[in-house]
């Protein structure tokens, strides 16, 4: 057979399948603290209804997530994803910003 003419099911072969897509946690909330190198301080807020009154109640948890450039400020909302465990309690990561901060 010619070197240069290919079958279809050799160029299945040599090309790899595209990478499946994880699905890994996303979450968006506001920065309260910017201090620290690398890490940003990430407030997630969410509302639940209370499971005996009824009454919707507003939860927070606040986040430890990696910023390498540190290039996110106190204010600014941001879109944080699960990542592998970067320190103690570091596992999250900055994706990206939503909204910047009104500095006043």
């Amino acid at each position: 057979m010619n070197a240069d003419v290919t079958t279809p099911s050799e160029t299945a072969a040599a090309e790899p399948a595209a990478p499946r897509a994880k699905n890994t946690r996303t979450l968006i909330g506001k920065v309260v603290s910017d201090k620290r190198s690398k890490t940003v301080t990430v407030l997630i807020e969410r509302r639940t209804k209370h499971e005996l009154y009824g009454k919707i109640v507003a939860k927070s948890s606040k986040y430890h997530a990696h910023d390498e450039a540190g290039e996110y400020k106190n204010g600014d909302v941001v879109e944080i994803a699960e990542s592998r465990p970067i320190s103690k309690t570091k596992s999250w990561v900055v994706t990206r910003l939503v909204q910047k901060g009104v500095t006043v």
